[in-house]
């Protein structure tokens, strides 16, 4: 129920969504017009009262599909993820072509002319027009759409994803029936309408096919980065509730395995006891063990294990490392074997050697398992890096800990599961490593440059994928990063192009300032706080430091990026 009920809210918070607009005229218009008759002419017959809703039904039906079984499908049949877009885009030109001149969609028809009237895919009920449409709708990403996407793109497919998934999308249904029902409803009622049936249908034509065209240059997309997404607090607020959590399983899909994993609240003071640790799963390779061979967790029964999950390019987990290979170098010898999964952000951080570069930077000694498909993540329903769960010598999960802080918490409850494990155990001092993560909200946020997840982007005009001519904003907002000169954005970091260097320019707030650079050249750094300077760049993406104080401060800097120098984000301490 707890599942039925976080999908149904959640479709309904996505469906009055900003995202939402793109597809709104369409509907209202179309639910207004249904197509000629075959074999009449070429008018306008008034539309069928079930027409709204079929187009509804079709919505929904396509969107459900492609959102649970879309990427695994294409994935297994070797096909581009965006195939099955790209054939809605078609659809929806080549219907609203055909509302537009009825004589080509009649020969669109003729294929089915020996089939019954209503076994044709559109048949005027407005079914076909909502399978398209499903296949390109794309709702704001909000917790319980992520869930779904992650268990489809996996593969791990069950009853509860099934149900979350018809519940999500009868949830989106709900606003876009009342604009489906609102437009047969002013087409049939209105005395205006009823003389301009032909209008109404032409007008439902240039809608299909402006939104197709649209959506094949991604207008949508750059008009709804100009709206504020007014939904994301309650998208927020519905997934952190308890029964948020326990639908969503943490952002992943619950299984027998792991779902006692919710007996463990994040960051408490005392064990728990929360079922037995999921297994190491998918895991692509190993470091740190002899010739590289897999730890299977069935095997360390006896001992105490902390799994750390991590990245190495993060900087929250950078300033939590320290206390991991301290703890690991304290109580190694009394019993306690500490794993690090490295499950990446990035693309870049999915490479064997620069996971082992960042190992060697990092001074880690214990076994690092790279979860490339993030299939250990999915299994642990973990969504936070760093994440620290606490296993005991019977191999059950005693204590979580999601993101910094915490961590003399997390030491003495190692040690007390240590003295449980072996009564006589002599243990070392405690370890003394300073904390030095910023209070919540003291610093600016992690700021990406990429397209996927950029964020505090200080414009002009609007940030997206591709080749654009930037300028430098004659005022620039605290906690914001803008360009200048020809930039490339790419998915997951920016690059100038042109041949010519360009500028970035980060307005901040934090003691530590750090970018995650890749490629090669060198880079100028300029600005408050920081002495002008120049940084050496080499291939592998790495996290490079900026600024360092010893107290918070505001400030301004200016980095002049060659061409061939990659910048994914920047970090801050």
């Amino acid at each position: 129920m707890d599942v039925i009920v976080i999908g149904l809210l959640g479709g309904l918070i996505t469906g009055i969504s900003p995202c939402i607009l793109p597809v709104l005229p369409v509907i209202f218009l179309t639910a207004g017009a249904r197509p000629a008759e075959r074999g009449r002419m070429p008018e306008v017959i008034p539309a069928k009262r079930s027409r709204p809703y079929w187009i509804i039904a079709g919505l929904v039906l396509s969107f459900s599909l492609v959102t649970l079984l879309g990427s695994l499908l294409l994935g297994l049949l070797s096909i581009p993820q965006d195939a099955i877009r790209w054939a809605g885009v078609v659809v929806l030109l080549a219907i609203g072509f055909g509302m537009l001149v009825p004589g080509f969609e009649q020969l669109l028809e003729r294929p089915f002319q020996r089939l019954p009237r209503r076994s044709v895919g559109e048949g005027g009920n407005g079914f076909g027009v909502g399978l398209a449409l499903g296949t390109v709708f794309v709702p704001c990403a909000g917790p319980v759409l992520a869930a779904i996407i992650v268990a489809g793109a996996t593969g791990r497919i069950g009853i509860e994803t099934v149900l979350l998934t018809v519940s999500f999308a009868l949830g989106v249904a709900v606003p876009l029936l009342v604009f489906a029902l609102a437009g047969s409803g002013v087409a049939r009622r209105l005395r205006g309408f009823r003389k301009r049936e032909r209008a109404i249908r032409i007008t439902g034509g240039v809608a299909l096919i402006a939104l197709a065209v649209g959506l094949a240059f991604d207008v949508p997309q750059a008009l709804q980065r100009l709206l504020p997404d007014y939904t994301a607090g309650l998208q927020q607020s519905l997934a952190q509730s308890d029964s948020g959590e326990r639908a969503l399983g943490l952002g992943g899909l619950v299984t027998e395995e792991n779902r006692e994993l919710d007996n463990c609240a994040n960051d408490a003071a005392e064990l728990a006891s929360c079922g037995t640790a999921p297994a190491l799963k998918g895991i692509e390779g190993w470091i740190n063990t002899p010739g590289g061979k897999g730890i299977d967790l069935r095997e360390l029964r006896g001992e105490v294990v902390l799994i750390d999950f991590w990245a190495y390019s993060c900087i929250n987990c950078q300033r939590s490392i320290p206390h991991v290979t301290a703890w690991d170098r304290a109580y190694r010898d009394v019993g306690l074997r500490v794993i690090g999964v490295h499950s990446p952000e990035y693309a870049f951080e999915k490479e064997r050697a620069n996971v082992e570069a960042g190992v060697r930077d990092f001074g880690i000694t214990y076994p690092v398992a790279l979860d490339n498909r993030l299939a250990t993540w999915t299994s642990y329903r973990n969504r936070y890096w760093p994440a620290h769960y606490l296993i005991d010598a019977q191999g059950t999960v005693r204590h979580i800990s999601f993101g910094e802080g915490d961590y003399d918490v997390t030491e003495r409850l190692i040690r007390e599961l240590l003295r449980d494990a072996d009564a006589d155990v002599r243990l070392p001092e405690e370890t003394d490593i300073a904390d030095t993560a910023p209070a919540v909200g003291s610093t600016t946020p992690e700021t990406f440059l990429g397209s996927s997840k950029d964020r505090n982007f200080a414009g002009p005009g609007a940030y997206r994928a591709g080749e654009g001519s930037f300028a430098f904003p004659e005022g620039q907002d605290p906690d914001t990063f803008a360009l200048d000169g020809e930039w490339i954005v790419e998915t997951q970091f920016a690059t100038p192009v042109g041949g010519r260097p360009a500028s970035v320019r980060l307005n901040y707030r934090a003691s530590e300032v750090r970018a995650v650079l890749g490629g090669r050249g060198t880079v100028e750094l300029a600005g408050e706080g920081s002495e002008p300077r120049s940084i050496d760049v080499g291939d592998a993406p790495r996290s490079y430091r900026l600024v360092g104080t010893s107290d918070p401060d505001t400030g301004t800097l200016e980095l002049h990026v060659p061409p061939g120098v990659q910048v994914y984000s920047f970090t801050f301490g």
